[in-house]
């Protein structure tokens, strides 16, 4: 897909994402998705929870369909009122460890979420990773 993020460039990232983790002690699941949220390759290390797959999915889904960090998302939905099901989406979530990926001209190419750490610092990582590859 011209435009996106290559499986090379996913897998990339992934890597740095696991590499990260097992160099601090901690366990995720890491999953990079297309501009519109498809996925483009995922991973779960081992003595992750398998909630962490769903989550670490949904979460850089929702980055990509609704183009901002899920942690964006979750603040507006509190400061509106209004509930995640605001987007009649079961996959769409609230939870921060998503965000977006851009290019240089603020094009979203795609979204990487983290899940199996606080939220702060699954968004933190996917922050720090998606910068090392797209900035």
């Amino acid at each position: 897909m011209i435009g996106s993020i290559s499986l090379t460039q996913a897998q990339s990232m992934i890597s740095a994402s696991v590499n990260w983790a097992k160099d601090n002690n901690q366990h995720i699941a890491v999953a990079v998705v297309d501009c519109v949220g498809e996925l483009i390759a995922f991973s779960r290390m081992d003595e992750t929870s398998p909630q962490t797959c769903l989550l670490a999915q949904n979460k850089a889904y929702t980055a990509a369909r609704d183009r901002q960090k899920t942690s964006q998302l979750a603040a507006w939905s509190k400061e509106t009122g209004k509930t995640i099901n605001f987007w009649t989406d079961a996959r769409i979530t609230g939870m921060a460890g998503g965000v977006p990926i851009k290019d240089g001209n603020g094009k979203v190419l795609g979204a990487m979420g983290i899940s199996g750490m606080a939220e702060e610092a699954d968004e933190a990582l996917a922050e720090q990773v998606a910068s090392q590859f797209f900035s």
